[in-house]
């Protein structure tokens, strides 16, 4: 089971660190990824890392502005964001892909996890 948090009202410009916690176990044979849903729209990706915690992904729509990383027990996955916009207003997934042989492929679709957190919401306000 996956636990997201971190979410919350903040300011235009601001930043914000978002957790992934597995309660069972770690992330050390799991790639993970975030995604993010408003109302009406998709899911949509935004950050996913590679088992092996090697290769990492990001939409464009957030890339320069934005860190995925693990801390070093592997039962913790963090979105840092900056500088976040009106526009990342959403409910934030954390997900995860159990990955045991394939520690170098990041996984970009919602079809390629099976494990997902509740969703913890971000409301930015300009």
């Amino acid at each position: 089971q996956l636990q997201a948090s971190g979410g919350g009202l903040v300011q235009a410009g601001d930043s914000l660190r978002l957790s992934c916690a597995a309660s069972r176990g770690t992330f050390s044979s799991y790639a993970v990824g975030w995604f993010r849903q408003t109302p009406g729209k998709e899911r949509e990706f935004v950050a996913a890392m590679s088992r092996n915690g090697v290769n990492i992904l990001y939409a464009d729509s957030v890339k320069g502005r934005s860190t995925i990383s693990r801390d070093g027990s592997l039962n913790t996955v963090y979105l840092q964001m900056s500088t976040v916009r009106a526009e990342d207003t959403a409910l934030y997934y954390c997900a995860a892909r159990y990955s045991p042989g394939l520690s170098r492929i990041t996984y970009y679709t919602e079809a390629d996890y099976a494990y997902w957190g509740q969703g913890t919401l971000v409301t930015v306000s300009s």
